[in-house]
């Protein structure tokens, strides 16, 4: 078996993610390039849900505080609205859906979430996004302070992905 990227099938076209939901984007996502290639497709969309926000920056993740997309910009923008709110007002998570789009056969979606808090400066190297105010709920470190196999097995898209090896697998039997 050989697995393709993009890279491989450059008439395809970019797909605008425009969905109200991560598994939205996700899904359309893994359907245009079903179709624009006649493979099986494997899609994700994922980001930061804030409670206190209303579940923003959420699919705006990456570009909350507007084009170009940046991190430093992003983290401010939440920081700032968040303010001064209470530690245990800061609830958050994030989310990943990763979709499996294969012809005649349909559409399948995996979650994944990790829960947490947002601190209120940024901490830690590692990571990207909002890595550096994101604490995992039981932590006293941040994403970007932790090492990548750390962070690795708490993972949001780590979870949706085992969740896809578990289905995938249960296929092969």
């Amino acid at each position: 078996m050989r697995i393709l990227t993009l890279e491989d099938f450059p008439e395809c076209p970019e797909v605008v993610e425009d969905q109200a939901t991560f598994e939205g984007n996700a899904v359309k996502k893994a359907v245009a390039v079903m179709t624009c290639t006649g493979k099986t497709a494997v899609s994700d969309d994922s980001g930061l849900e804030v409670y206190a926000l209303g579940n923003a920056p959420g699919v705006m993740s990456a570009r909350y505080a507007g084009e170009p997309a940046d991190d430093f910009r992003n983290i401010a923008k939440l920081l700032q609205e968040l303010g001064a709110l209470a530690t245990e007002r800061r609830g958050a998570r994030f989310v990943c859906s990763i979709s499996l789009a294969t012809p005649g056969a349909g559409v399948r979606t995996f979650h994944g979430t990790v829960e947490g808090r947002i601190g209120t400066e940024p901490k830690g190297v590692g990571g990207f996004g909002y890595d550096p105010v994101f604490y995992p709920l039981g932590f006293d470190r941040t994403f970007a302070e932790m090492s990548p196999d750390e962070k690795d097995v708490l993972s949001h898209r780590r979870k949706a992905l085992e969740q896809l090896k578990e289905w995938l697998t249960g296929i092969e039997k």
